[in-house]
Protein backbone atom coordinates (compact mmCIF):
# COMPACT_ATOMS: atom_id res chain seq x y z
CA UNK A 1 0.00 0.00 0.00
CA UNK A 2 1.87 3.79 -0.68
CA UNK A 3 1.59 5.89 1.53
CA UNK A 4 -0.69 8.22 -0.27
CA UNK A 5 -3.52 5.25 0.01
CA UNK A 6 -2.44 4.82 3.55
CA UNK A 7 -3.27 8.48 4.68
CA UNK A 8 -6.57 8.11 2.60
CA UNK A 9 -7.59 5.20 4.84
CA UNK A 10 -6.84 6.72 7.61
CA UNK A 11 -8.36 9.91 7.47
CA UNK A 12 -11.63 8.28 5.79
CA UNK A 13 -14.05 11.08 5.58
CA UNK A 14 -12.19 13.39 6.86
CA UNK A 15 -10.59 14.45 3.11
CA UNK A 16 -9.71 18.41 3.44
CA UNK A 17 -7.40 17.13 6.04
CA UNK A 18 -6.20 14.22 4.15
CA UNK A 19 -5.73 16.83 0.70
CA UNK A 20 -3.96 19.38 3.66
CA UNK A 21 -1.69 16.49 5.10
CA UNK A 22 -0.63 15.09 1.88
CA UNK A 23 0.60 18.50 0.38
CA UNK A 24 2.22 19.39 3.23
CA UNK A 25 3.49 15.99 3.31
CA UNK A 26 4.86 15.80 -0.59
CA UNK A 27 6.42 19.31 0.23
CA UNK A 28 8.70 17.97 3.05
CA UNK A 29 9.24 14.75 0.95
CA UNK A 30 10.39 16.65 -1.91
CA UNK A 31 13.04 19.20 0.46
CA UNK A 32 14.14 15.68 2.38
CA UNK A 33 14.95 13.54 -0.78
CA UNK A 34 16.70 16.93 -1.87
CA UNK A 35 18.90 17.33 1.48
CA UNK A 36 19.56 13.49 1.02
CA UNK A 37 20.52 13.65 -2.44
CA UNK A 38 22.84 16.72 -2.17
CA UNK A 39 24.31 14.54 0.82
CA UNK A 40 25.57 11.99 -1.90
CA UNK A 41 25.69 9.60 1.22
CA UNK A 42 25.27 5.71 -0.23
CA UNK A 43 24.01 4.94 3.23
CA UNK A 44 21.15 7.08 3.50
CA UNK A 45 17.80 5.04 2.40
CA UNK A 46 15.88 7.63 -0.14
CA UNK A 47 12.85 5.64 -0.55
CA UNK A 48 12.44 5.15 3.49
CA UNK A 49 12.83 8.71 3.94
CA UNK A 50 10.09 9.33 0.87
CA UNK A 51 7.80 7.00 2.35
CA UNK A 52 8.74 8.80 5.84
CA UNK A 53 8.11 11.80 4.89
CA UNK A 54 4.51 11.49 3.63
CA UNK A 55 3.63 9.40 6.59
CA UNK A 56 5.13 11.66 9.28
CA UNK A 57 1.75 13.52 10.22
CA UNK A 58 -0.80 10.59 9.57
CA UNK A 59 -1.18 10.75 13.14
CA UNK A 60 -3.56 14.07 12.30
CA UNK A 61 -6.21 12.35 11.66
CA UNK A 62 -7.65 11.67 15.02
CA UNK A 63 -6.48 14.77 16.32
CA UNK A 64 -8.76 17.72 17.49
CA UNK A 65 -7.60 20.40 14.49
CA UNK A 66 -10.48 21.81 13.18
CA UNK A 67 -8.61 24.57 11.37
CA UNK A 68 -7.62 21.67 8.80
CA UNK A 69 -10.80 19.50 9.01
CA UNK A 70 -10.23 17.01 11.54
CA UNK A 71 -12.93 16.30 14.31
CA UNK A 72 -11.21 13.76 16.41
CA UNK A 73 -10.76 13.76 20.59
CA UNK A 74 -6.75 13.86 20.66
CA UNK A 75 -4.97 17.04 21.00
CA UNK A 76 -2.56 17.96 17.96
CA UNK A 77 0.55 17.37 20.05
CA UNK A 78 -0.38 14.05 20.50
CA UNK A 79 -0.27 13.14 16.64
CA UNK A 80 3.25 11.95 16.86
CA UNK A 81 2.34 9.35 19.23
CA UNK A 82 -1.02 8.42 17.07
CA UNK A 83 0.89 7.90 13.95
CA UNK A 84 3.93 5.83 15.96
CA UNK A 85 0.63 3.70 17.15
CA UNK A 86 -1.31 3.82 13.44
CA UNK A 87 2.17 2.98 11.19
CA UNK A 88 3.37 0.11 13.82
CA UNK A 89 -0.09 -1.53 13.44
CA UNK A 90 0.24 -1.17 9.78
CA UNK A 91 3.65 -2.89 9.98
CA UNK A 92 5.97 0.05 9.47
CA UNK A 93 8.18 0.24 13.07
CA UNK A 94 10.76 2.46 10.93
CA UNK A 95 8.23 5.24 9.91
CA UNK A 96 6.32 5.29 13.17
CA UNK A 97 9.24 5.84 15.24
CA UNK A 98 9.89 9.75 12.59
CA UNK A 99 6.30 10.17 13.75
CA UNK A 100 7.04 10.20 17.33
CA UNK A 101 10.07 11.66 16.66
CA UNK A 102 9.55 14.64 14.15
CA UNK A 103 7.99 17.38 16.30
CA UNK A 104 9.76 20.55 16.48
CA UNK A 105 13.53 19.62 16.19
CA UNK A 106 12.56 16.78 18.80
CA UNK A 107 11.26 16.47 21.85
CA UNK A 108 13.29 15.25 25.85
CA UNK A 109 11.51 14.42 28.61
CA UNK A 110 12.97 17.78 30.33
CA UNK A 111 11.22 19.55 27.33
CA UNK A 112 7.77 16.86 27.95
CA UNK A 113 8.06 18.01 32.15
CA UNK A 114 8.56 21.78 31.83
CA UNK A 115 5.71 22.40 28.78
CA UNK A 116 3.79 20.19 30.99
CA UNK A 117 2.94 18.36 27.62
CA UNK A 118 0.14 15.19 28.11
CA UNK A 119 3.14 13.11 26.16
CA UNK A 120 4.84 9.79 27.58
CA UNK A 121 7.43 10.92 29.68
CA UNK A 122 10.71 9.58 27.58
CA UNK A 123 12.63 11.25 24.96
CA UNK A 124 11.39 11.52 21.69
CA UNK A 125 14.27 12.99 19.44
CA UNK A 126 15.21 12.03 15.88
CA UNK A 127 18.38 9.54 15.98
CA UNK A 128 19.29 8.37 12.40
CA UNK A 129 20.44 10.64 9.97
CA UNK A 130 17.22 10.04 7.86
CA UNK A 131 15.16 10.31 10.85
CA UNK A 132 17.17 13.90 11.03
CA UNK A 133 16.03 14.83 7.47
CA UNK A 134 12.35 14.39 7.48
CA UNK A 135 12.49 16.31 10.55
CA UNK A 136 14.52 19.18 9.24
CA UNK A 137 12.65 19.27 6.49
CA UNK A 138 9.36 19.32 8.34
CA UNK A 139 9.90 22.53 10.30
CA UNK A 140 10.19 24.26 6.32
CA UNK A 141 6.13 23.71 6.03
CA UNK A 142 3.19 24.33 7.56
CA UNK A 143 0.07 23.08 8.02
CA UNK A 144 -1.99 26.15 7.35
CA UNK A 145 -4.12 26.20 4.51
CA UNK A 146 -3.20 29.50 3.58
CA UNK A 147 0.38 29.17 3.93
CA UNK A 148 0.68 25.15 2.13
CA UNK A 149 3.35 26.06 -1.22
CA UNK A 150 5.13 28.56 0.83
CA UNK A 151 8.68 27.09 2.00
CA UNK A 152 9.84 29.36 5.40
CA UNK A 153 13.09 30.84 5.45
CA UNK A 154 15.39 29.38 7.60
CA UNK A 155 14.98 32.77 9.96
CA UNK A 156 11.43 31.88 10.17
CA UNK A 157 12.28 28.86 11.51
CA UNK A 158 14.57 29.99 14.14
CA UNK A 159 11.68 32.34 15.58
CA UNK A 160 9.40 29.39 15.47
CA UNK A 161 11.59 27.45 17.76
CA UNK A 162 12.94 30.47 19.82
CA UNK A 163 9.60 30.54 21.64
CA UNK A 164 11.15 26.67 22.85
CA UNK A 165 14.49 27.66 23.87
CA UNK A 166 17.73 28.47 22.44
CA UNK A 167 18.49 24.98 22.75
CA UNK A 168 16.33 24.22 19.86
CA UNK A 169 17.78 26.97 17.90
CA UNK A 170 20.66 25.36 18.45
CA UNK A 171 19.84 22.01 17.33
CA UNK A 172 18.31 23.69 14.00
CA UNK A 173 22.09 25.24 13.24
CA UNK A 174 23.35 22.00 14.05
CA UNK A 175 21.24 20.95 11.52
CA UNK A 176 21.52 23.66 9.06
CA UNK A 177 25.23 22.79 9.27
CA UNK A 178 25.14 19.11 8.85
CA UNK A 179 22.67 19.25 5.31
CA UNK A 180 24.33 22.10 4.01
CA UNK A 181 21.23 24.40 3.25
Amino acid sequence: MTPENLLTRHFGPATTACGIVLAHSRHVAAKALAVARRLRDPLLDLRFIEEAALLHDIGVCRTNSTGIGCTGEAPYILHGIIGREILEAEGLPRHALVCERHIGVGLTVEDIERQSLPLPRRDMVPLTREERIVCFADLFFSKKPRSLDHEKHPDEVRANLRRYGDHKVAIFEEWLAEFAV
